[in-house]
C-alpha cells in the first residue's frame, strides 16, 4: 500500500466519527476538490485485463452505483485503482429520496443499510456533467451510468427510456436497476411480463439512438421461478442483441442475524451479510444463462478472496461499495493484488479462465 493509500485510508477513519451520509456528502465534497491530486496508479497485472460487452477493462473490479449517484466524481474514483466506475441511480427528474436519518453502518456485522430511495439530482445535472467530463479529457476510463425510474412516475418504463436517451451517449454502458428495494413497487418490474415489455421498449431504443451495451441488475432475494423468468427473458434478449450483462446483485430485504443496534433498520442490506446470498444467485444464473450474457458480481466483497469467489462463480466483472466504505480506498489496490495471486496459484493466466470454475462439477 502506498503512502496516499494510507493517508486516504486515515482520512475515511475520520469520516466515520460522522454520521453516515453527512460523511459521505464530505468524501464527495473532497473528492471534487481534490481529485485531481489522487497519485495515478501503475499499470495492472495483465492476468487481471478483461474484456466484456466490447470493452476494454484493465482490471475486473468496478464501484457500484450508489456511490456517485450524480455523476460528480468518476474519475477521482478511478484513480482509486478500480477497473470502471457506475455512477448513479439517476432519475429522469430530482427526487430527495427518503426522509433522514436513511443510511447507516453495522460496523459489527460489515454491513450498511440504506433506504435512501433514488436520491438524485436527475437526468439533466448528471448528463450535463458527463458532457463536461467528455469535453475536457475524454472517456478516460470506464464510467457507466445505472438508471431508474422517478417514485411518482406514471409510467415506470417511459422514465427508463428517456434516461438511457440522455445519458447513454455520454457513458461506456448503461444499467437498468429494477432491484433497488427502496422504491415502492420497482421489483415488479423483474417479472416476465414487464421484463420484458422494459427490454423490448430498450432495444428498440437503442436501435434508432445510439448503441450502448445495456446491462440489468437484479435482486439477491429472489425464488427459483423468478430466477427461471429472468433468465429466459435475459436469454432471448441476449442472443437478440438486446441485453449485454446482468449484474448480481442489489442490496436484500432479508435479515439475518446481525449483531448491530441498526439491525431493525428498514432498507436494504448490504456488504459481508450480502456474501453468500449474492454469490449463491450469481452462480444460480451462470448455471442458468450458459454465457448469453456477460455476468457481473456484487454483494460483500472485501477481498480478493472475495472477488475470486465471484468469479469462480460466474463473474466476469465485479463490484463494491460497503467495503470501501468501512475499509478504505486502499482496499482496491489489496484486492487486486491477491486476486493476482490467487489466479497465479491455480495456474490462471487471466480472470476469464478462472470464470465458472467454482460451478463446474
Amino acid at each position: 500500500m502506498g503512502i496516499f493509500d494510507l493517508g486516504a485510508d486515515l482520512v475515511t477513519g475520520l469520516l466515520r466519527g460522522l454520521e453516515a451520509e453527512t460523511a459521505h456528502k464530505a468524501t464527495i465534497a473532497l473528492l471534487k476538490a481534490g481529485g485531481g491530486l489522487i497519485p495515478a496508479r501503475g499499470p495492472d497485472d495483465p492476468r487481471l485485463a478483461v474484456r466484456a460487452f466490447g470493452l476494454d477493462f484493465p482490471n475486473p473490479v468496478g464501484l457500484a452505483a450508489g456511490f456517485d449517484k450524480d455523476a460528480e466524481v468518476p474519475d477521482a474514483m478511478a484513480r482509486f485503482g478500480f477497473g470502471f466506475v457506475e455512477c448513479g441511480t439517476v432519475t429522469p427528474r430530482p427526487q430527495q429520496g427518503n426522509p433522514r436519518p436513511r443510511l447507516f453502518r453495522l460496523p459489527e456485522d460489515g454491513a450498511i443499510i440504506n433506504r435512501m430511495g433514488f436520491n438524485n439530482g436527475g437526468m439533466a445535472a448528471a448528463a450535463a456533467r458527463l458532457k463536461a467530463r467528455l469535453t475536457s479529457h475524454g472517456r478516460g476510463g470506464i464510467v457507466g451510468i445505472n438508471i431508474g425510474a422517478n417514485k411518482d412516475s406514471a409510467d415506470r418504463i417511459a422514465d427508463y427510456a428517456a434516461c438511457y436517451e440522455m445519458l447513454a451517449p455520454l457513458a461506456d454502458y448503461v444499467t437498468v436497476n429494477v432491484s433497488s428495494p427502496n422504491t415502492p413497487g420497482l421489483r415488479g418490474l423483474q417479472n416476465r411480463e414487464e421484463l420484458t415489455r422494459l427490454l423490448g421498449s430498450l432495444a428498440q431504443l437503442r436501435a434508432r439512438t445510439v448503441m450502448r451495451p445495456l446491462l440489468l441488475k437484479i435482486a439477491p432475494d429472489l425464488d427459483d421461478h423468478a430466477l427461471d423468468e429472468i433468465a429466459d427473458v435475459v436469454r432471448a434478449h441476449g442472443f437478440s442483441g438486446g441485453i449485454e450483462g446482468l449484474i448480481v446483485s442489489n442490496t436484500t430485504i432479508a435479515r439475518p442475524p446481525l449483531r448491530s443496534g441498526h439491525a431493525a433498520e428498514a432498507g436494504g442490506l448490504s456488504g459481508a451479510p450480502l456474501f453468500e446470498p449474492s454469490t449463491r444467485i450469481l452462480g444460480e444464473m451462470y448455471r442458468r444463462l450458459g454465457g448469453a450474457v456477460t455476468l457481473v458480481g456484487v454483494g460483500g466483497i472485501a477481498s480478493g478472496a472475495g472477488a475470486y469467489a465471484k468469479i469462480r462463480a460466474g463473474a466476469s466483472l465485479v463490484q463494491l461499495y460497503s467495503a470501501l466504505a468501512l475499509k478504505g480506498p486502499g482496499l482496491v489496490a489489496r484486492i487486486k493484488r491477491d486476486l493476482a495471486a490467487l489466479l497465479a496459484r491455480d495456474g490462471h493466466a487471466s480472470v476469464m479462465a478462472a470464470v465458472g470454475t467454482g460451478t463446474r462439477s
